[in-house]
């Protein structure tokens, strides 16, 4: 009897898996302690730069969801992230919000394999470093790729409950790389 193949962790890695992305993961296990943040934490842990790690913030502009992935090292600019999708208001969204939106706990929000998708803005820092790593779907997962890999995934991702445009909110663009960070 043959074994079945292992499904993935997350949401996040079936994503990347059937898009024939090159990645990595990095687990560690989380610190409910630790008071640095997420994205911090994880530079600590594993030893990495954190401009090469980027967080994933849900964020509402013109009152559309809108993913943002940022350098943990860095902070979200509100009025360029508005500007790069092209509305005049943006806010964080709650964080119950991001959950019931993502499917994911706060923490461990990746960009891929949200229950919806929603616009995508990758801060343009994460060209300058040949791999980053953004959340892989849980706290204390971690996924390591290039940047523009990140986006093609985005590009093509297909909800893996069920194909279909509802997955997708309305007036979804896609993936833009624009500078919405500041240190």
């Amino acid at each position: 009897m043959s074994k079945k193949p292992k499904a993935p962790a997350t949401p996040a890695l079936a994503i990347l898996d059937a898009a024939g992305v090159s990645y990595r993961t990095h687990s560690y296990e989380h610190d409910a302690a630790a008071s640095i943040g997420f994205g911090l934490e994880t530079a600590a842990v594993l030893g990495v730069d954190p401009a090469r790690v980027f967080k994933t913030l849900m964020t509402r502009v013109d009152g559309q969801l809108v993913t943002a992935v940022v350098p943990a090292s860095g902070l979200l600019n509100l009025k360029s992230l508005a500007a790069a999708v092209g509305g005049k208001k943006a806010e964080m969204a709650a964080p119950a919000q991001a959950e019931r939106a993502t499917g994911y706990v706060v923490g461990g929000i990746s960009p891929l394999g949200q229950k919806r998708r929603h616009r995508l803005v990758i801060d343009t820092s994460a060209r300058h470093h040949q791999t980053i790593l953004v959340s892989g779907g849980r706290r204390g997962l971690s996924l390591e790729l290039n940047a523009d890999d990140l986006a093609a995934a985005a590009m093509t991702e297909v909800d893996t409950s069920s194909a279909t445009a509802a997955n997708v909110d309305q007036g979804t663009p896609g993936v833009v790389f624009a500078p919405v960070s500041r240190a």
